[in-house]
């Protein structure tokens, strides 16, 4: 039986010491790997939350932008007292001017004849146009709900807001002397709503006749 000597210790520890040298390396290098993968994983998060902010930002400026022109269009927005009072709706868009009239005021259902009131409602307005608009030209535009037509002779909604918008031309001009050659008539039927259809309100806000005023 052999003795061990100085020797054969000596490979024996260099052995054990290269072996735990090579565990440290593998180990060291997956501790550098997981750290690698948490900071790729760290950096698509931090993408995704920076394209998330951009998208919110840029919808606050819309929305800045759009709340600073309604702002803007209410402060340049003329005040007339005897549109107000019979819940005629006006306002400033863009360069024209825009009168809206609700059918309630104008029209009884499924009509297209005007109503007492909406001809003094219309009187109204002729006064409002000829008094500071009159170098205006004026396009009369007729809009109805979506509810199908059911009980009157109109084949369409288009043929009813064309009707309409007719019947407001023909008071502005021969009642009210707006000169005919200043008008354009249109009908939009349902396909302008100014409100969902799927409530009475918003049924009630889409029923209107617009005078849009080219300035």
């Amino acid at each position: 039986m052999h003795t061990p000597t100085k020797r054969s210790f000596a490979i024996v520890a260099l052995g054990l010491t290269l072996l735990t040298s090579g565990c440290a390396s593998q180990q060291k290098l997956a501790d550098y790997q997981d750290e690698v993968r948490a900071l790729r994983e760290e950096r698509t998060q931090l993408k995704k939350e920076n394209r998330e902010l951009r998208a919110a930002n840029q919808d606050y400026e819309v929305r800045l932008s759009e709340a600073s022109q309604k702002l803007n269009s209410v402060k340049d927005t003329p005040q007339y007292g005897e549109l107000d009072a019979l819940g005629i709706e006006y306002r400033n868009q863009g360069n024209d001017f825009v009168i809206s009239i609700p059918s309630s005021i104008t029209f009884a259902s499924g009509k297209a004849s005007l109503t007492k009131g909406g001809r003094e409602a219309l009187a109204a307005v002729a006064r409002t146009l000829s008094k500071d608009y009159a170098d205006g030209t004026y396009w009369i535009e007729g809009h109805t709900d979506s509810d199908p037509i059911k009980k009157s002779k109109w084949e369409s909604n288009r043929a009813l807001s064309v009707a309409r918008a007719m019947a407001v031309l023909r008071a502005l001009v021969e009642e009210n002397g707006i000169p005919d050659e200043k008008c354009v008539v249109a009908g939009h039927g349902e396909y302008e709503p100014v409100a969902p259809n799927d409530t009475k309100s918003g049924k009630a806000q889409n029923r209107r006749v617009e005078i849009v005023v080219h300035r």
